[in-house]
This record gives C-alpha cells, structure tokens and sequence, in this order.
C-alpha cells in the first residue's frame, strides 16, 4: 500500500498529526505515518516578508525523499508564501512527491475568532488532500465542493468536501492502478 509520511516543519502540535494520520487514509486509499523528526523552518524565513517561502521548503524535502517513499506531506504552524501571492496555505509538487500545507492561517485565531480545533482538523485535512492531489498531476477542479477546487480564502476551504469528485477520482485511479492488476 502506498504510504504518506507526514513531516513536522518546525513545532506542530501532535494531536492535529494524529488526527491527521487518521483521517488521510479514509480520504485516499493511502497508509500514513507520522515521521520522528522535524525539518527546521528557519532557512525558508524572509524577514522582509515575516514568512515562510513554502517553495524553499519542498526544496529541502526533495534531501529526504527516500526510495521506499510514495509522498512526504510536510505540515508547517508557520505563514507560507509564494513570491507572486501574498500567501498559501500549502505547495506541492505537481506530480512529485513532496508537498507542504501550513495550519497557520486555517486556525480561527488568525482571524480574531474563537478557537476551533475540530475545524482546524477538518481545514487541514482538506488543505492536505488538496497539496496530495497536486502531486498525483491533479488541477484546480471546477467543482466547488471536490476537494480539489482552488482556495483563495479559508471560507472556500470551509465549501468544500475533504474527497475528490468522481472526475478526479477516476484520473486518480487511472493514474496509481498497478499495472496486470485489475481494479
């Protein structure tokens, strides 16, 4: 079985993890293992911007790919951005292995809101699932409830569900089915 390993960047609370290393599985057919070490953020920090460019974090993940690994999901409590946006809630490689979301600006706190953790765990599953398509060669969906569906705001996060639609589920499908083996 395929697995995703999720790696720390920085210090993340591990409940959100755990939650996280059980949900995954029941969105993709996927195993999920939590990685007993954290990658450093500093390197990725732009003190011009007081961010985090999440590009120069894949770039570090690429180190730790190893062989046996499917995808490596890097989970950040940091600001990420891209140069061309003033922020993201995560990257990935489009058909690589390696992706990063960030539980930074998915908590109602940023937002001068109370706290809601089970809201916050259902914002990074989706944001997760969405980076993870990414690296399986999936676009921006149409549908605005397919978890694949372009977010530029946490409201829109909130719209959509944490699975594929049937659209991207079969080019998924298409693109993991183990080849003599029928489906």
């Amino acid at each position: 079985m395929n697995m995703v390993h999720l790696l720390p960047v920085g210090k993340v609370d591990v409940a959100l993890l755990r939650d996280l290393r059980a949900a995954i599985p029941q969105c993709l057919h996927v195993a999920c293992e939590i990685l007993p070490f954290e990658l450093d953020p500093a390197p990725a920090y732009h003190a011009e911007r007081q961010q985090y460019h999440s590009s120069e974090i894949l770039q570090r993940m690429q180190a730790l790919v190893r062989s046996r690994d499917w995808r490596l999901l890097a989970v950040a409590d940091v600001d990420l951005y891209i140069p061309i946006l003033k922020y993201v809630f995560g990257e990935a490689q489009m058909a690589g292995p390696c992706a990063v979301v960030s539980v930074h600006r998915l908590r109602q706190e940023f937002y001068g809101l109370d706290r809601d953790d089970a809201l916050l765990s259902q914002r990074l599953l989706k944001e997760s699932v969405h980076e993870l398509g990414h690296t399986l060669d999936l676009r921006h969906c149409q549908d605005y409830r397919c978890v694949m569906a372009s977010s530029h705001a946490v409201e829109w996060i909130d719209l959509r569900e944490s699975t594929l639609c049937d659209s991207c589920r079969s080019q998924v499908e298409l693109k993991t089915a183990v080849p003599g083996r029928r489906n």
